[in-house]
């Protein structure tokens, strides 16, 4: 049994590949979305959101349709993720303060930041029907494709 669901080698490779075409920000964007959320489950939703100043706006996403299309630096477990930089792993989304419901289905939520050096550029947020199971090293997975678009873009 693989240590992650996630192989990140792949997704990094295609990601490099359209570079290489001259693909556009938001293609690069949503063929993240798309490679990460066909791992299958428990990756129920990808959701690709990029810092406009003080707002993440969705550019990219493959899974359920959601609502929050802009969300404040500081609202929700995106916006906390980046008003504390850092990536937050929230098992249980119905213990989590503040937390944004995407969908009533979804159960746990990872949110990695999309950085280059100290500038966050925005973050991969993760939806799940599953409890609990982001692991650390499926994390650094997703982590990975974080750096290659932090690279790219």
């Amino acid at each position: 049994m693989p240590e992650t669901v996630l192989d990140a080698a792949p997704v990094v490779r295609a990601l490099h590949a359209a570079f290489c075409r001259d693909a556009s920000r938001q293609e690069l964007l949503q063929l993240a979305a798309t490679k990460i959320r066909a791992s299958g489950p428990p990756y129920t939703g990808v959701y690709l959101y990029m810092l406009h100043g003080q707002t993440l706006v969705l550019e990219a996403f493959d899974g359920r349709p959601t609502e929050h299309t802009e969300i404040p630096v500081g609202a929700g477990m995106c916006g906390r993720a980046v008003a504390e930089r850092r990536d937050l792993n929230i098992p249980d989304v119905s213990q989590a303060e503040g937390y944004l419901a995407c969908s009533v289905e979804t159960k746990s939520e990872l949110v990695v930041l999309i950085r280059r050096h100290d500038e966050i550029l925005g973050q991969i947020d993760i939806d799940s029907d599953m409890h609990d199971p982001f692991t650390e090293a499926e994390q650094g997975a997703v982590t990975e494709v974080a750096d290659a678009l932090a690279a790219l873009l």
